[in-house]
């Protein structure tokens, strides 16, 4: 029996609001591994899939997990994967050949406490950093993270967009907390819903240059059976896609246009959320789970007289410098709660300055407390 894409409201999984959120997108394959506390996502997509004429395959690793989903793309299927920090880290190699094949795809990494194989079913924020930097080489990637069940659905959405526009890898990371917490979610009408695809090739087979790009950065792309006959590899290469490993001039125009086209648009596509920072003296900076309890300590303090405010990230990558480089100027101290032993803090201390920003790091399986928070910042 098909079914199709599900409207309406429920009541349900973080790790399933996501998988759905796939769907709405247009998501046609996954290929993944279970692994812990991504699983529900695997689960719920290999069930769902069929029913709206996708594929799921369960691979017998991680990295053979990001290598299909990047075969799939160029046959001109969106597809995802989802994973947590062990997988993450097996998928690097691939993702650096996501990222220099331009291929459009989305992999989602709950992420639990390490490293290694650390705590399966305990909650972290450890691979923030792990995103940006993973890969080897100049490269940039877009991550957004989460702070509800319905943003799962959405960010998810919202990730295939970015990467179908940009023509790159985009993460979701979020964490054990979001992916297992039960909250209401609503599913819009699917004319409700905007959806991006990638620029198709408006030249012939025979005058097509797969790497070739215009004032965006972003070249074309052509589908895999489709009468188009290219190259796609991990080797530095020219706009016709052939190998140019002996010149350095190929080699950083190549490398510039990966970088650029992301950095050019992070005004479009860096997204945060304010909270009570028209006349803060304190800001707190936090992102995913820990932003629940960060806004919980705002509306707490601003009841009791204090001057404190709030700045989501709901984009982790590119950091929006600009934005928390405005706050800064405005604030007397930033207050960045992680679930990790600080790692976007430090992008935190670059933009507004050292002197401004303090860390308050946890590492285990307990969430940030409203009270610890605020009695950091006022302490």
């Amino acid at each position: 029996m098909r079914r199709d894409i599900l409207t309406g409201s429920y009541f349900t999984l973080g790790d399933i609001a996501c998988a759905e959120g796939a769907l709405a997108a247009g998501c046609r394959f996954f290929a993944g591994y279970p692994i812990t506390p991504a699983t529900e996502i695997t689960e719920h997509i290999s069930r769902r899939l069929p029913e709206v004429g996708g594929i799921f395959v369960q691979m017998e690793d991680e990295i053979a997990s990001m290598a299909a989903i990047i075969g799939a793309s160029y046959g001109g299927i969106k597809s995802m994967t989802a994973t947590s920090g062990p997988g993450f880290s097996l998928m690097q190699e691939n993702i650096g050949l996501a990222a220099m094949t331009e291929t459009p795809c989305v992999v989602v990494d709950v992420m639990r406490a390490g490293p290694s194989t650390g705590q399966p079913t305990k909650t972290g924020q450890q691979d923030v950093m792990q995103a940006k930097w993973g890969s080897h080489g100049d490269y940039e990637i877009i991550a957004l993270a989460p702070s509800s069940v319905q943003e799962m659905f959405d960010l998810t959405i919202e990730a295939f967009n970015l990467s179908e526009t940009y023509r790159c890898p985009v993460f979701v990371m979020t964490d054990e907390i979001i992916g297992h917490l039960m909250e209401r979610l609503v599913i819009p009408e699917p004319e409700k819903i905007h959806l991006a695809t990638r620029k198709h090739p408006t030249s012939s087979s025979s005058q097509y240059l797969p790497f070739r790009a215009g004032e965006d950065l972003v070249p074309e792309m052509a589908v895999f059976g489709e009468g188009y006959r290219f190259y796609a590899t991990g080797l530095t290469h020219d706009e016709t896609g052939h190998p140019q490993t002996d010149s350095p001039d190929e080699h950083a125009k190549l490398v510039r246009r990966l970088c650029d086209k992301i950095r050019n648009n992070t005004d479009k596509i860096c997204r945060v959320e304010r909270a009570f920072l028209d006349d803060a003296d304190v800001c707190v900076v936090a992102y995913g789970s820990v932003a629940r309890s960060a806004l919980a300590s705002v509306v707490e303090g601003r009841k009791k007289g204090a001057k404190i405010g709030l700045l989501r990230l709901v984009t982790l990558w590119p950091f929006p410098d600009h934005i928390v480089e405005q706050v800064a100027e405005q604030v007397n101290r930033i207050i960045v709660p992680e679930m990790n032993y600080g790692q976007l803090v430090r992008e935190v201390e670059r933009s507004a300055g050292r002197r401004k920003v303090t860390s308050l790091p946890k590492l285990g399986d307990a969430l940030h407390t409203p009270e610890e928070i605020f009695a950091h910042a006022f302490g």
